[in-house]
């Protein structure tokens, strides 16, 4: 697989937004349409807690639903898109058996024009898993907000932070 510079990364993710916004929109662009397509997926994911059993770190199995929603407006030459995804979840550590509840809330919010490469894509994204006791909780946090024009990415802001508390 190739490895895509970022600018790339963004322009062909919006141009598969706005290949799959054509295929579900029935109506002409001119007209206002919007779709709202809502699932539930079962997930079990492994996760390393830095901070857990006594700060030497452990494996924490995780398991449990995550809704997608995603949200298409197609109105004259513009196509906003949202994706939704919310999971939540319980956790046992593998070493040590502590329980704990996890959670994670993913925005992803896509602007861009059918008729000019602009547009924008803005991704905010949360992940905490809480345990038992002091000391033991992982959170994960990003904030990213691009904004690109014929082919540039013209302006970047990313803010990511992990910590344990």
């Amino acid at each position: 697989m190739r490895n895509f510079p970022l600018k790339r990364k963004v322009l062909y993710l919006t141009f598969a937004v706005m290949l799959l916004t054509c295929s579900l929109s029935s109506t002409v662009f001119s007209q206002a349409s919007t779709t709202t397509i809502t699932d539930f997926i079962p997930i079990a994911e492994t996760v390393f807690v830095p901070c857990a059993n006594g700060g030497t770190g452990e494996l924490v199995q995780v398991s449990g639903t995550l809704r997608r929603q995603t949200h298409i407006t197609v109105n004259e030459n513009r196509v906003n898109t949202k994706f939704h995804f919310q999971l939540e979840a319980s956790g046992v550590g593998l070493l040590t058996g502590d329980v704990y509840q996890a959670v994670r809330v993913t925005e992803i919010i896509q602007n861009f024009a059918t008729d000019g490469p602009f547009g924008s894509f803005t991704i905010a994204h949360v992940f905490m898993l809480i345990g038992q006791g002091p000391d033991n909780n992982l959170r994960a946090h990003q904030n990213s907000h691009f904004t690109f024009a014929n082919d540039e990415i013209t302006s970047n802001v990313e803010n990511i932070s992990v910590d344990c508390r």
